[in-house]
Parts: C-alpha cells; structure tokens; sequence
C-alpha cells in the first residue's frame, strides 16, 4: 500500500469527510472530544561503544519481541555520485544478499528461523538497516544484523540480479508521468544539490560494480556515525552487553563521509513542459524549497500544509475533487531532512482542465495566507495529524524507527514525545504566516507532464520549457 493511500484512508477514518467550512451539523448531544494523549517519551538508556557506536536501548513489557534499527548518518541518497544517482538504495539491498558466512538464501532462512526478518532501506539523509525477533532469539539475531552490516559479501552474481531488476523497474517507471514530473520537480526545487538525484538512471545502474560497492561500503557503513536502536522485551544491562558482544570490535577505518551541505531554502522558479503524447490527464507538480527538520518553523508547516492538502478533507482535494471534480485527487506534502526541505504538491487532472486546476492550487495558497483558519478546521487538522502521529507509532518497531529517522535529520529523542504537543500549541496566526511566507504563488516552480494541447492553457503560469 502506497504512502498516500495509506494516508487517504486514515484520512477518511478520522476526520470528517468535508470542508471544516462546510461541515454538516453534528448531533447537540453528541459527547466533546477528549483531549489528546501524547505520545509518551520513551525512557531510553543511552551509552556509547569506544568505537563510537550510539546506543540507544528502549526496553518495553508486551509482545515477547525485540526490534533492532541501524541507521547509519550520511550513507543515504545525498551521498551518492551525480553520475549513479540511486546507488544508495542499491547498496542498501545488498547487504542482506550474501556474507562471509552465508548466501542470501541462508541469510533469509536464519532470519525466520529466529521468528522475524531483516531488511534495509536509504533515505535521502542515511542508510537503515532493521531486524526483529522474538525476545529469546535476541542475541542470535543480534548477531545476525551485525554479520549482514560488517561481513557483507557483495557476491557477483546478487549485483547482477539487483542490476537487472533495477533496469526493469526502472523502465517500468519511465513510462509513468508521475516519475518523469518528480524527477523534474526535484531538479527544479534543489536545483544540482544532491536531494535532486534521487532517483536512479540507465547509466547509473550501468555503473555500478562490485568495487564501487565495496568503496562506498567502507566509508558508509562505521560505528562512529551509527546509531543501533534496541526496542522490546530485553533488559537494558543485557542489550548493552549484546551491542558490545557484536560491535565493540568493530574498528574505524578511514576517513567518514561527509555530512550533506545545506540545500537552497529559496529558488527562482522554473515552468516545466514534460510532453506525453496521447496523455489524457496531466500530472502536475508545485513545489518551492523550505526548511530543515530543525527548523523553528517546521511544526507550524506541517500544521499549515495538513491544511491544504495533508488529507482527504484538506482544502485542495475538497476544492479540486469534490468541488470540481478535476481530479481523483490532489494534496501537498512537506518534505522535511537534514540539510533542507521542499514543499511539493500533486494532482493528476483532466487534459481541457490543466489550467484551470492550476488556479484552483493558487487560489488555495493565496487563502491560506490571506485569510485565518477558523478554530474548527484548525482543531481538525490538528487533531487528524497527531492521530495519525500516534497510529503510526503505535508498534515497538515503529518507535524505533521514528527514533532512528529522527536521529537523522538531527531531532533529539525527546521529540517524539513532543510532536504532538508541539503542534496541538500553532495557532492560526502562525497559520497565516506561515502561508505568507512559503505558498505565495510567485514562488512555486510548476512542472506538467501531459500532451501538448495542454500547453496553451498554460500561459499565465510561466514561460514554459519543454523538455524531455
């Protein structure tokens, strides 16, 4: 299930189905909202390995499980070449294909032998390498994890495979306008920093080679820029001695990676025309730059691009769906790392409607900076993202995880607990601000993926470029 799905249908289970602004009459009798419940702050018991490994140990009764998170700070996507964008995600997936000791077979039969998995992943700003088990199999599947991140093999015959399945998908990408309009709209957003090339290429995968797996592999993936998360049914005293057993050895070799310079908080905003001869809809992007996930401002932008587009109930999709039915949907999304972040929104529409749904984005970010959000539709979107804050962590492994993605982008571990707090406290001033500064129309690149007929609609936007 994708992101946005997910995000669709936890929409549609816990926030009313229209416009705060519209909404229909509720029962009088019906009981007030209780108040919400933050998520508590986990109590964490923290050391550090002599090699500099950071540990951190959440021990939690429950399910007899344990679940374990490495991520390892500046391994991720933004360290990667300009010439093998992508190259991240494929030396995250070979790690669990092959050790010193065992086969990728061995390695996902061990795993469920030990009742979980193992897996791994590369965000923009890190590599995250992730393993569970049931609480008695712990210390195997501890060792486990640290036998896939220290002795990965890298066998030929896995890179080749991993080559060949990347080609496919990414074939299979290129034909979806959505793929083309992201890939533009990060170029223009981030311009040549490296949260631009995300996304692999033909060449790029081409490129790659067990050498330059190995290389990227010894200057990524070290103790001293890693963070290992032990969430579960353990003991802090035994998790520690666990994390010393399987990492206290592992040496420092070399000069680390380094951290990813600051992306652009503004841009000069480029017109896009990506043509898609035949297309019966456009898929159209907006985005600007914004801010790192350390920002003051980063609460209040959540809170404000909730509004506009964070759901089913947010004011573009009621005003370009269930207002104009230009679209079966549309939203916005705040991207928020280390070094920077962006502000993008989405929408596929209807050829002889391009234009027109255009309007509809401005007009919407031109509102939220004009006028303030009533009480109502505010406590909606408030209540909506700290619901969904607290379902999505709700699971041990999903603590850890938020423990570890926050790691990365720089937030202490104490911000889990305050997220919820934080943004029951904007207020719709901070709103309105907000929308000043970053929705004012003459700030947003603009990028349409459709057939060229759509073009003509497209003049009072921009000076559009095509391109391919």
């Amino acid at each position: 299930m994708t992101k946005s799905i997910l995000a669709l249908l936890i929409g549609a289970l816990i926030v009313p189905a229209a416009n705060a602004a519209d909404a229909p009459v509720m029962p009088k009798d019906l009981p007030a909202y209780a108040a919400d419940k933050p998520l508590p702050v986990p109590d964490i018991a923290k050391r550090t390995l002599a090699n500099g490994l950071t540990v951190w140990v959440v021990a939690r009764d429950g399910m007899p499980r344990v679940d374990y998170v490495l991520a390892f700070k500046n391994a991720g996507l933004a360290a990667d070449e300009a010439t093998t964008p992508g190259f991240a995600s494929t030396l995250a997936g070979l790690l669990s294909e092959g050790t010193d000791q065992r086969d990728s077979k061995h390695i996902a039969e061990t795993a469920q032998s030990l009742g979980g998995g193992v897996g791994a992943f590369a965000s923009n700003d890190g590599l995250v390498v992730s393993a569970d088990a049931l609480a008695s199999n712990a210390g195997p599947m501890l060792g486990l994890l640290a036998e896939i991140v220290r002795h990965p093999s890298f066998p030929e015959s896995e890179i080749a495979l991993a080559k060949a399945n990347a080609l496919q998908g990414l074939k299979a990408a290129e034909a979806q306008p959505g793929f083309r309009a992201e890939r533009a709209i990060l170029k223009a957003v981030y311009g040549e920093h490296p949260y631009a090339r995300t996304q692999n290429t033909e060449d790029g995968i081409n490129a790659i080679t067990r050498d330059k797996l190995v290389s990227a592999y010894k200057q990524r993936l070290r103790p001293d820029q890693t963070l290992l998360v032990i969430a579960g049914r353990i003991d802090a005293d035994a998790a520690f001695k666990l994390a010393q057993d399987r990492f206290g050895d592992w040496q420092v070799e070399g000069k680390p990676a380094a951290a990813t310079t600051a992306s652009p908080v503004s841009a000069t905003p480029s017109f896009v025309h990506l043509e898609r001869s035949g297309s019966v809809q456009s898929a159209l992007r907006i985005g600007r730059p914004a801010v790192p996930a350390t920002d003051a401002d980063y609460i209040p932008l959540r809170v404000a691009s909730t509004i506009l587009g964070g759901g089913f109930s947010s004011r573009l999709m009621q005003n370009l769906r269930e207002d104009k039915g230009y679209t079966y949907g549309a939203g916005l999304g705040y991207r928020a790392q280390v070094a920077g972040g962006a502000l993008i929104a989405s929408a596929d529409v209807r050829n002889d409607v391009t234009g027109a749904a255009l309007g509809e984005f401005f007009a919407e970010y031109k509102r939220i900076g004009a006028e303030a959000v009533s009480a109502a539709e505010l406590d909606m979107n408030k209540r909506y993202i700290a619901g969904g804050y607290l379902i999505s962590n709700q699971l041990q492994g999903a603590v850890a995880g938020s423990l570890a993605n926050n790691w990365l982008v720089g937030l202490p571990p104490e911000f889990l607990g305050e997220f919820v707090p934080k943004v029951r406290a904007v207020d719709a001033a901070q709103v309105q601000a907000i929308g000043q500064k970053y929705f004012a129309p003459e700030q947003q690149s603009i990028v349409v993926v459709g057939d060229a007929a759509v073009v003509a609609q497209l003049k009072d936007f921009g000076k559009f470029v095509d391109a391919k």
